[in-house]
């Protein structure tokens, strides 16, 4: 057949960043991502314009993952700031408009390019030595022996996201329960390869916050649970629930034909043949004292009514997301794949099982005999807060995973940027002449790139502001602090700033504070940023170590791909 149109040749497109359609859009989803940033960061509400899911949020994976990009840069900065939040969970705005600013900063300047690329992984070089060094002053360790920084830290992230709609009371009943569930999926005893267990989130829609509540072990909805009878289960000899968790179908509809060609002799039923052998499965599950027996899929009535006949409760439908946690929690790993064989080792244990009750539901709770697998009942007014919350408390767990691997975190609220761009710029102003011969660079373009390095951090804390507060930054510490719009005519700074943002400096002592300007150069802070040796607030506003590490890696590498590129190929058939 002839083609119905000639085929097009590629469209290349040379040096992207110079065009004003790249520009505008680059320009727009930074303002998206900044107005979105923060306590106080502004709401988005997403649809695609044909019906369907509205999603309200300022969270990064919820506002990239839902953002249609046609342009190909934009595709490279969100799969990056995307791939960062898979693996990290936190920091996605930071990196996202850390590497805008990046790409605004370092694109005016009159510096080859391939030149600023080199310069710059020098800057995070030193940043990244800072970070990690004792002497950094933006740092804070973690101390798991007592609470006080990790609820700081959940209490951080609860707070940064204005969708969730909680007051201080619902923030601190929840820090308390994130905090306790991630207590419970440490393991007790420890061992060479100790692996943390899991939280489970089940959704309670339409009740109050205060009512979210968290229990060891788990919980599966069984509607056809009847709370008014008592539930008799069969124990073994040593008081414990043996448990079948089973992931193939039980519901006798038939072999699967990707398993091959059946051979059916005259007169037998399949159907028959099918539910004979569950039966048969069930009589070997009571012989051998099961009194548990979960279905990742349906289950046949016969077979459900044969096993409560014997005192052995059945769950089917309980869905995929629930058999690791299940397996994990009851030695039942893997789960049993076929009813044509059961092993003796194949089956695992529970300390005891009941019903709660959460109303409309009703769930049959799992109770393990050692508690690395919980449930989280988490409640919310609506369920547009109530999705915002879930992906916080997510988040909020995984931060707490990644700080026990490192036992870090990083001051919030703007002071570990501004003190960043305290440091670069101190640092590049003593800086030896052999630094600027190894990179092939004199010193004015060096000074240069480090402006732009330092206002794109500076640019993040600025972002935290949304209604018209002025920014300031101290040249004792670098921490950043906020001034209420309109301010009084007063004759000090320290008649109008009570702490910075991160919460660990007071206005007891003269800091010499002055304005973070905007894209306009800022004076050099005269000696290196120092650490403050008086902690003025219990509750600091802290961001979690790895991931804001990550993410700052993650913005200048994909800062410099951009930059770097010259031609944009596209297929236009």
């Amino acid at each position: 057949m002839s083609r119905l149109e000639a085929k097009k040749p590629p469209l290349f497109i040379s040096e992207p960043l110079t065009r004003d359609a790249v520009s505008q859009s680059l320009s727009l989803l930074s303002g998206i991502l900044k107005s979105s940033y923060g306590p106080a960061g502004r709401l988005k509400q997403l649809h695609n314009g044909v019906g369907g899911c509205v999603c309200t949020t300022s969270q990064s994976s919820a506002l990239l993952g839902h953002l249609s990009v046609s342009q190909p840069v934009l595709r490279v900065l969100t799969a990056s700031v995307l791939n960062h939040v898979s693996r990290f969970s936190d920091c996605g705005l930071f990196t996202a408009i850390l590497c805008c600013g990046f790409i605004e900063n370092f694109r005016s300047l009159n510096v080859a390019p391939f030149t600023v690329i080199k310069i710059s992984k020098h800057l995070l070089s030193l940043c990244m030595d800072h970070l990690r060094s004792e002497a950094c002053g933006c740092r804070v360790s973690v101390d798991f022996s007592s609470v006080g920084t990790l609820v700081c830290l959940v209490r951080s992230i609860l707070t940064s996201k204005p969708a969730c709609m909680l007051n201080k009371t619902e923030v601190d009943h929840l820090t308390s329960l994130v905090l306790k569930a991630f207590i419970f999926t440490v393991p007790c005893h420890v061992e060479t390869n100790a692996v943390l267990g899991k939280c489970v989130i089940i959704p309670v829609k339409g009740r109050r916050v205060v009512d979210s509540t968290v229990l060891p072990g788990l919980l599966i909805e069984t509607p056809e649970i009847q709370l008014g009878k008592p539930l008799a289960v069969k124990r073994t000899v040593s008081n414990l629930i043996k448990i079948a968790l089973f992931s193939v179908s039980m519901s006798g509809d038939g072999f699967n034909p990707e398993e091959g060609t059946i051979a059916v002799h005259h007169g037998v039923s399949l159907e028959v043949s099918e539910l004979n052998q569950l039966l048969n499965v069930g009589k070997q599950l009571v012989e051998d004292e099961v009194g548990l027996v979960v279905c990742q899929k349906v289950m046949h009535p016969s077979l459900k009514q044969y096993l409560k006949e014997n005192s052995v409760i059945a769950v089917d439908r309980a869905g995929l997301c629930l058999m690791e946690p299940l397996g994990h929690m009851t030695g039942n790993r893997p789960p049993i794949a076929s009813i044509h064989s059961l092993s003796p080792g194949c089956y695992g244990s529970l300390k005891d099982l009941c019903i709660k009750s959460f109303a409309p539901k009703h769930f049959l709770h799992l109770i393990p005999e050692d508690t690395v697998i919980c449930s989280l009942i988490l409640c919310n007014r609506s369920e547009t807060a109530w999705d915002e919350l879930k992906r916080v408390c997510e988040t909020a767990e995984h931060v707490l995973q990644l700080t026990v691997k490192e036992p870090l975190a990083l001051l919030g609220g703007g002071c570990t940027e501004t003190h960043l761009a305290s440091y670069i710029r101190h640092k590049s102003s003593v800086l030896p002449a052999s630094t600027f011969k190894d990179l092939d660079c004199s010193q004015t373009q060096y000074q240069l790139v480090a402006e732009g390095f330092c206002r794109s951090l500076e640019s993040v804390a600025r972002s935290l502001s949304h209604d018209g507060e002025e920014i300031l930054t101290d040249m004792v510490y670098g921490h950043c602090w906020f001034v209420p719009s309109g301010p009084p005519c007063v004759s000090r700074w320290s008649d109008l700033v009570s702490k910075c943002g991160c919460g660990m400096n007071g206005n007891s002592e003269d800091l010499s504070w002055r304005f973070l300007q905007g894209q306009s150069g800022s004076p050099v802070i005269q000696g290196c940023p120092k650490e403050p040796s008086v902690k003025v607030a219990d509750l600091l506003t802290l961001d979690c170590f790895a991931a804001k590490c990550s993410g700052l890696q993650v913005a200048l590498e994909t800062a410099n791909l951009i930059l770097d590129l010259s031609y944009i190929i596209e297929e236009q058939n």
